[in-house]
């Protein structure tokens, strides 16, 4: 402020009528005054707004990490929060592999009060707010509670996925599940075992593995279901990412993606559709759940009541990645797995 003062030619007090629209200004020095502020690229301190009016205008996205599924969420948030009048902060508050728990308390901590007037939290573990503080969970942990929340029909994503596998005569069909401390997870193994059993095909627990949603702990998992001498004829990966470390894997092992092993995956980032072949997966709605997020917020700013769940629809997206069953026994596929197929 001293420098637009000191450029400017007049007082620091002039200065700051001009930037919070006081009156006793005249007309010629105010546009000088912004003239200066715009040459500068002056802002007024959010710290120091937000003593003043209680406001910063500001609303914050918190994630642990910015990964495919995140960054696809602040595009939706960015898109929607134009026009406005907020500005958008992201901010990553975790430990760098996205498991710290409690990451969520000491952003908000840090950033409320002064520097955001809210928050839109994705996939948080725990949340403690301060009363007038409004907070938008996406994708949480333990699932809807009291805060309000976006999500995507997870567990009916997870029937679409396996009833794919079902439809191309596959049955021996492995799962590599998410984390599971993560509602959307369990959802995801849920809707699984559903598909399965309404299709009257038993689960082979044997195949059925925790491969928490990232690449490395996916990859180890699918080296271990695809070594084994029954290997699954398809595997559904509770993410995409997970999906892809187990195309790769099966590369590594010299089997082929789709003749030797189908692959389906889940939230339709946008790397599923780069990768050789193209992954088929089940599409969350990633850009606009940050969108539905970040109005839900606005509006509860803003006063305006809203029904504090919001639940979008999730659906199949068929690429390359998945092939009807072909029975071919050998060393990579004993006979009992043909006979499965049946089954």
């Amino acid at each position: 402020m001293s420098d637009v003062a000191r450029t400017a030619g007049v007082s620091v007090a002039t200065v700051s009528k001009v930037v919070n629209g006081r009156y006793g200004v005249a007309q010629a020095t105010v546009e000088r005054v912004r003239e200066v502020i715009h040459q500068l690229g002056y802002e007024a301190s959010l710290g120091a707004q937000s003593l003043r009016s209680h406001r910063t205008n500001v609303l914050g996205i918190l994630v642990a990490e910015f990964e495919p599924f995140s960054t696809e969420l602040l595009k939706g948030a960015s898109k929607e929060v134009a026009g406005t009048g907020y500005q958008l902060l992201a901010y990553s508050g975790g430990d760098g592999d996205g498991t710290a728990v409690g990451w969520e308390r000491r952003s908000l901590a840090r950033l409320s009060g002064t520097l955001i007037d809210g928050a839109v939290i994705v996939t948080p573990t725990v949340v403690e707010t301060k009363q007038g503080f409004h907070v938008v969970a996406v994708d949480p942990h333990t699932g809807p509670s009291g805060l309000p929340t976006v999500d995507s029909d997870n567990f009916a994503g997870a029937v679409l996925a396996t009833n794919y596998l079902l439809s191309l005569g596959h049955r021996r069909i492995g799962h590599i599940s998410g984390r599971p401390d993560l509602e959307s997870a369990r959802l995801r193994e849920a809707g699984f075992r559903q598909a399965m059993a309404d299709a009257d095909v038993a689960v082979d627990e044997r195949l059925v593995r925790v491969g928490g949603f990232r690449v490395e702990s996916a990859a180890a998992t699918a080296a271990e279901l695809l070594a084994r001498p029954d290997r699954p004829t398809a595997v559904f990966a509770g993410n995409d990412l997970s999906a892809i470390a187990t195309m790769d894997v099966a590369r590594t092992m010299g089997l082929t993606v789709p003749d030797d092993l189908s692959v389906i995956g889940f939230d339709n980032i946008p790397e599923s559709a780069l990768v050789t072949p193209q992954l088929t997966t089940i599409a969350q709605p990633l850009q606009r759940m940050g969108a539905e997020a970040m109005r839900l917020l606005i509006d509860l700013v803003g006063g305006v009541e809203r029904d504090p769940h919001v639940r979008l629809p999730t659906e199949l997206v068929v690429r390359s990645s998945c092939a009807p069953y072909t029975p071919s026994p050998g060393p990579d596929r004993p006979p009992s797995a043909a006979g499965a197929a049946s089954g």
